[in-house]
């Protein structure tokens, strides 16, 4: 009975559709909005440049800023996660709260924010300090949604007999981290990271080469690079930024991913190995070095050891009884007033602007939300047709995932951007062709989202599982009933979402384009919001942006939620 209560409850809370979180989110989001609009209308009106030169011995250069820029945004991304996703999975509390607020974080459109950070950070900071710092937010915010879903469904399946383990043996937070739920989680979070990788070369090209009239927010690397290149129609310096991006896009499959995933195999939860083992050739090299195992015997371990000694000694004074103290509540007190003070007003000057908007823009703005939701239902459903075949069997066959895995990693990094305008001059005398062509584009952009977690997913199926079904002679189908498709369905769904999410965000470049010295537009939310900020049409750009972001917000709340309760409950590796 205590069970089927709880069951009960679960599924009562899986029912709600909008919740006090997801207000709260809501509210944070239109007050930080409204700063970010406040502080652009003060940005310098004219922002000079940088050269961009086309000469191939700049091109190793601006490859390292482009990757450094990336490094700094992951770093940032990974730390984010693995706090945000613990305090999540660990606190039913504040999870009403973050859950929501990380809903509609990742729904919020970065290409249609990018202008509102960089005119805001440019008013405060200096140009081109405000430029690099905007690029790298906007490459976390990118790259950390997902990983940060991954994170937090890992630690929500993680098997209760394991949890029970840790109890056990009375582990702390530090030890829990590092024992049970890092190994746990460590499949899901490298392929996710190598999503999030492949997936910040689409935002880094868009930040390298932004411009707002008059300012120019460019950056030398190699998105600045292709596009003055571009500009200029030189070919020969098209091709050699493009060979230059696949070039350090293979070096990085091959020294940082491929080892990482040939690494991590050791954390696979099964009993029974499978036949054949990932390799990575640079990890073969590097553990036979003198230097990675002085690294390992002199460094890493004895500061391991030191660490885990004194996080031992801190768990053991954090459970002594302590008298409380008091006497610094009356500044949090005030301080929380001086916040909801802030937030009353930010949310009273949003809406004042929102006010402004006239009823015919509104109009617009609801066939626009209905024009994308239709194109972003068939993006995702031509991507689920494909992906899941594919990311089962390079997950499940080692031997053909060494020959597609890098070629799949390859193809993801090279961003939808660069050949839309191909597309297009092939597309756009069809009937409906942009309509087509920004189907297409979002399917680009997001498709990998599924693939790689998909990937993921099939990965850490156990080897005797798969023994097991062979054993009982299970047909094709049978067997993807009763065993794939249930190991794989959180995968699924962490990738469900974040590919919904950046279809919804490459909807503000696919269905609003400059091509031929015109510009192409197509009715959707999207174009309207990259129209307002072509026109500095800041209530116009609050107004459609705040619209995405609930209609995202409700199909998570109403459809996906579900599907991440019903892994939770029912499709726990146990």
């Amino acid at each position: 009975m205590a069970q089927d209560s709880r069951l009960f409850h679960s599924y009562q809370r899986s029912q709600k559709t909008i919740t006090g979180g997801d207000v709260i989110a809501l509210i944070l989001v239109i007050a930080l909005l409204y700063v970010g609009v406040r502080l652009a209308i003060n940005a310098p009106e004219v922002i000079p440049g940088p050269d961009i030169s086309l000469s191939p011995s700049t091109l190793p250069i601006y490859a390292l800023f482009s990757v450094g820029r990336m490094a700094a945004a992951y770093l940032l991304s990974v730390a984010f996660s693995l706090v945000y996703g613990r305090v999540a999975a660990y606190h039913k509390n504040a999870e009403k709260v973050l859950m929501p607020l990380l809903d509609v974080l990742q729904s919020v459109p970065i290409l249609s924010f990018l202008p509102v950070v960089l005119l805001s950070l440019s008013s405060i900071l200096p140009e081109g300090i405000a430029a690099e710092l905007a690029s790298i937010i906007l490459i976390f915010t990118s790259q950390a949604w997902n990983i940060t879903f991954a994170w937090y469904q890992s630690l929500t399946t993680i098997p209760k007999e394991l949890k029970e383990a840790s109890s056990i043996f009375r582990l702390n937070t530090w030890m829990k981290f590092k024992s049970l739920e890092l190994p746990f989680g460590m499949i899901s979070l490298i392929w996710n990271s190598m999503m999030s990788w492949a997936g910040g070369w689409f935002f880094l090209m868009a930040a390298e080469i932004f411009t707002v009239g008059s300012r120019d927010f460019r950056l030398p690397g190699l998105g600045a690079y292709l596009n003055e290149a571009a500009n200029q129609s030189d070919y020969r310096a098209i091709f050699g930024g493009v060979g230059v991006l696949i070039l350090t896009v293979i070096l990085l499959d091959q020294l940082v991913w491929r080892p990482l995933i040939a690494w991590s195999d050791r954390y696979k939860l099964e009993m029974v190995e499978n036949d054949v083992q990932p390799t990575s050739w640079f990890l073969d090299l590097m553990r036979k070095a003198n230097v990675t195992r002085f690294f390992s015997n002199k460094i890493l371990t004895p500061l391991s050891e030191c660490f885990d000694m004194l996080t031992l000694k801190q768990h053991l004074k954090a459970l002594q009884p302590k008298e409380e103290k008091n006497h610094h509540k009356w500044i949090i007190v005030v301080s929380l007033i001086v916040f909801i003070s802030g937030l009353g007003y930010a949310l009273i000057r949003a809406a004042e602007m929102l006010f402004s908007v006239p009823i015919i823009q509104w109009w617009n703005i609801v066939l626009g939300v209905g024009a994308t939701f239709i194109r972003v239902i068939i993006a995702l459903a031509i991507a689920l047709s494909w992906t899941i075949a594919l990311g089962v069997l390079i997950g499940t066959n080692r031997r053909l995932a060494a020959i597609l895995q890098p070629i799949v990693q390859v193809t993801a990094s090279i961003p939808a951007t660069a050949l839309f305008p191909v597309l297009l001059l092939f597309i756009l005398n069809l009937k409906n062709g942009l309509d087509i062509a920004a189907v297409l584009l979002m399917l680009m952009g997001t498709q990998w989202y599924l693939l790689f977690n998909i990937i993921a997913g099939a990965s850490a199926i156990p080897q005797d599982l798969i023994y097991t079904s062979k054993l009982m002679g299970l047909s094709g189908w049978q067997r993807w009933r009763t065993l794939i498709l249930p190991a794989i369905f959180p995968y699924l769904v962490t990738g469900a979402i974040t590919a919904s999410g950046g279809a919804w965000n490459a909807s503000i470049v696919a269905e609003y384009q400059k091509f031929g010295g015109q510009t192409l537009t197509t009715t959707g939310i999207g174009s309207l919001i990259a129209q307002a900020t072509a026109s500095g049409d800041y209530p116009l750009l609050l107004a459609s942006t705040l619209s995405m972001i609930i209609t995202v917000v409700l199909v998570n709340r109403l459809f996906w939620r579900r599907l991440y309760r019903l892994a939770e409950e029912k499709y726990r590796m146990e």
